[in-house]
């Protein structure tokens, strides 16, 4: 499970000569992705492995620095349509996830004496189990705060299955969690965690929010649960409303620039 932040706590930055790295490194990073409509926070993998189950473990040290990456409603016009325009000719299979595999992979090209990995949020195991698990990522990176059956004191769901949601503190649930750029060679003993905003602190709320996304997610109301800042134009919520075979269409594609394609 993903601890409690404390309520209050502010983005400190961490102390000391990592201090100087985990800055460089990050600003770097929010020039190279910040244009295209992503944003970036740091963690340690420490903090998620903390959290997990062994299953779910980051196979690095406890104070190796990685940053979760999330897209934000400016991706849509920013990367993704310039992408699709850019590689028409190619076979495209999914916009989406190759637009990010794209602009993910460049950024290895920004730290050419450090090894970066990278992991894409679609990615899966042998087992059949994700590479890492998005939604505790963000909670511990302090990017969004991840609202679990267990943020309710009075459950009134008995034996359903109810499945958390992270919400943004500025775009709601108007954005997703791509991937996770992670640099090895790179400790940060003394970055100091930032805790998410809990922006959605009542038990009213919080069952509101549970309900909306488990009950009603396709009508995407739980995405406005709280006043939001920007959220997907109108253009961009008929796009992740339609079937993925139908994408296409939308974007200009013709069926002969996929073979299949799933999202």
């Amino acid at each position: 499970m993903v601890p409690r932040a404390p309520p209050g706590c502010q983005n400190y930055p961490s102390r000391g000569a990592p201090r100087g790295m985990e800055g460089r490194v990050a600003e770097r990073l929010r020039a190279a992705l910040g244009p295209f409509g992503f944003e970036v926070h740091a963690f340690k993998v420490g903090w998620y492995n903390a959290v997990l189950q062994p299953a779910f473990h980051l196979p690095y040290p406890d104070d190796t620095l990685a940053f979760v990456v999330l897209s934000t409603p400016s991706m849509f016009d920013k990367a993704l349509k310039p992408f699709v325009n850019k590689e028409w000719l190619k076979i495209i299979r999914d916009p989406v996830d190759q637009c990010v595999s794209h602009h993910l992979s460049r950024v290895k090209e920004k730290f050419p004496d450090q090894k970066v990995d990278v992991i894409f949020d679609y990615e899966i195991l042998p087992s059949r189990k994700p590479k890492f698990l998005a939604q505790t990522a963000a909670h511990v990176a302090g990017a969004a705060f991840y609202y679990q059956r267990k943020d309710v004191k009075l459950d009134p769901w008995g034996k359903k299955k109810i499945y958390g949601v992270c919400i943004h503190p500025k775009y709601g649930g108007w954005f997703a969690i791509r991937g996770l750029l992670l640099f090895p060679d790179i400790q940060v003993p003394f970055l100091e965690q930032s805790a998410p905003v809990d922006c959605v602190s009542t038990e009213e709320k919080r069952i509101e929010l549970l309900e909306q996304f488990n009950f009603h997610w396709q009508d995407g109301r739980y995405r406005d649960i709280i006043e939001v800042k920007e959220r997907y134009s109108e253009e961009q919520k008929t796009y992740f409303a339609t079937p993925p075979a139908e994408r296409f269409r939308l974007l200009g594609l013709t069926q002969e620039a996929q073979r299949s394609t799933f999202h």
